[in-house]
């Protein structure tokens, strides 16, 4: 799937500043809030699509990655260094190939062996691409092996990752055979030698100046394979189970923010212990809210009465409702800081607060003339003296 455009998502120019994408996230997330839009897949798909580009652009560092290498940049435990180092080589083996640059590698190579597997460290352990194992060197591939950690997103609503919950998770994950302990082999049968990397665990995949190795597929770096498979998950050592997971997602939950949950992970290979589950959150923005770290942040309509006299409001907090005191001669945009009411406090972390900006909104239905002369005559200077170019 071709990277998606998180600029044209937001509709900003690439050098757009912080400033316009936070803007421009507001007015669509706005648009196209599922509360705002009930029932409306369309709004629902679009809106998805906002936040996850209003996370990546607003992160500096994540919005750097997403730069220079894509979305393939955002995976969990990606190396930029590395994958600067195996850009680099590409090219440098592109320019050896015939029809490439003259003078081929120029010399300035020797003919080097690589573990193909140990590429797949630059994308952290998505050894897809690039191999088939995990592990760092051939000998730990013969021995016991973790699983792999395994990876998933979920999509939280905006108070919930504030306030932090517990939830079920669903998940399908490899598991140990329960017939064979994990072996792979069947129960009384010998082990055997395994035909494709003759035991020693590794299989030469490329020739020349640049020599790959990588785990061997038939017997998973172990040299030896099943004498008899196991009836039950034919040889892997492993069967796939549905399995429902209790998660507790903290107060204060960050968008991109890995939750570990130990041992939820794939099945270890030859009695190793299992992999991680390790859980995104994708945070659904509200339509009055935003997020400062721990800090909250909310628009709070005013009447003119109330700006000009001062009073004392309720005001809805994640926590409850609160009463508020608004001073006299409040001007729109100023700022009220209510302690305490922002993300809740957890573990070592403090709890934020919750600022107010304060927007005095004039009737919908306008206000009388004479009413509005009286005011006007009331400013003693000219608002605008201060607006300078």
């Amino acid at each position: 799937m071709a990277d998606r455009d998180f600029y044209k998502i937001l509709g900003v120019e690439r050098g757009a500043s912080d400033d316009d994408i936070r803007k421009a996230y507001r007015k669509l997330a706005r648009k196209y809030h599922p509360d705002i839009n009930p029932g409306n897949k369309e709004a629902e798909s679009k809106f998805k699509d906002i936040s996850v580009a209003n996370d990546v652009l607003s992160d500096p560092q994540k919005r750097k990655l997403y730069d220079e290498f894509g979305e393939a940049g955002l995976a969990s435990g990606f190396d930029a260094d590395k994958a600067r180092s195996y850009k680099q080589w590409q090219e440098q083996a592109s320019r050896a190939r015939p029809g490439g640059a003259a003078g081929g590698f120029g010399g300035g190579f020797n003919a080097q062996e690589f573990d193909f597997d140990d590429l797949g460290d630059i994308f952290g352990g998505l050894g897809g691409a690039f191999g088939a194992g995990r592990g760092r060197g051939r000998a730990a591939r013969t021995g016991p092996q973790r699983g792999n950690d395994i990876e998933a997103a979920m999509d939280i609503d905006f108070l919930d990752a504030v306030r932090g919950f517990q939830t079920a998770f669903t998940i399908d994950r490899p598991v140990e055979c329960e017939t064979c302990h994990g072996s792979g082999a069947k129960p009384g049968s010998s082990p055997k030698t395994c035909p494709q990397c003759k035991g020693s665990g590794t299989i030469a995949i490329a020739e020349g100046p640049m020599q790959f190795r990588q785990t061997c597929p038939t017997c998973g770096g172990a040299g030896q394979i099943p004498g008899d498979p196991c009836p039950t998950c034919g040889g892997s050592g492993r069967v796939m189970r549905q399995e429902t997971v209790r998660v507790n997602i903290p107060p204060g939950a960050e968008p991109g923010k890995r939750i570990r949950v130990p041992g939820k992970g794939e099945a270890g290979a030859r009695g190793g212990p299992a992999g991680d589950l390790y859980i995104t959150p994708r945070i659904r923005p509200h339509p009055f809210l935003t997020r400062d770290g721990r800090d909250l942040e909310m628009d709070l309509p005013i009447t003119v009465g109330e700006a000009v006299h001062g009073a004392t409001v309720a005001v809805p907090t994640p926590s409850g409702s609160v009463n508020v005191k608004i001073p006299p001669g409040a001007q729109s945009g100023r700022r009220l800081r209510v302690r305490g009411k922002g993300v809740p406090a957890h573990g070592k972390a403090a709890a934020g607060d919750l600022y107010l900006r304060l927007m005095v909104r004039v009737p919908d239905d306008g206000v009388p003339d004479d009413a509005v002369e009286r005011i006007d005559k009331a400013y003693k200077e000219d608002v605008r003296k201060d607006i300078r170019l």
